[in-house]
């Protein structure tokens, strides 16, 4: 694929990849105490937050262009409801399946499939709009994980991109090789 849509669609799988890597980075240094734990009465766990994550990638990936990414089984107000059955294992194993479901929805895709239609909540969406819709909301939660790991791991956290203080570390110019600015 050299077109742009082949570009772009390149792209956006590398960008789930990226997501689900830093979910998979601050998920390993969320202690087993730490899962299911919530801020406040009214804030979501990360385990809630997988869950939810979950709930969404089999619903809209699942028959992705040939059913409605909504559903009618899928029961959205209770991915945010710790149920007894809810354990650790089980939802990394659900995290797991989830982006599974969505690298395989993904994989057949090819530039004369962007403008299709694919409807989620019975409104039609294009391949482009489905996936960009995915992807920031992806992103979003991923990032909430992100924020709460760190906060409960506090001075174990490592960080998942340039640490604070560390910036012309990881600097680098046009030829590849790190950036030293002149003395």
């Amino acid at each position: 694929m050299t077109a742009v849509g082949g570009h772009w669609l390149e792209d956006a799988v590398l960008q789930f990849r990226k997501y689900k890597a830093l979910g998979d980075g601050a998920l390993a240094q969320v202690a087993d105490a730490d899962f299911f734990r919530t801020l406040d009465p009214e804030s979501n766990s990360v385990a809630l937050l997988v869950k939810h994550l979950t709930g969404n990638m089999r619903s809209r990936w699942t028959g992705f262009r040939t059913t409605d990414g909504e559903k009618p089984d899928r029961h959205r107000d209770a991915e945010f409801e710790r149920d007894g059955a809810d354990t650790r294992e089980s939802l990394m194993a659900r995290w797991e399946a989830g982006w599974a479901l969505l690298f395989a929805a993904l994989a057949p895709l090819s530039e004369k499939d962007l403008l299709a239609q694919t409807p989620i909540r019975g409104e039609p969406h294009t391949v482009i709009q489905a996936v960009h819709r995915q992807l920031t909301h992806y992103a979003y939660h991923v990032g909430q994980i992100v924020v709460l790991a760190r906060h409960f791991a506090g001075s174990r956290w490592t960080s998942l991109s340039i640490p604070r203080g560390r910036s012309k570390d990881f600097e680098v110019g046009k030829n590849g090789k790190p950036y030293r600015p002149p003395a």
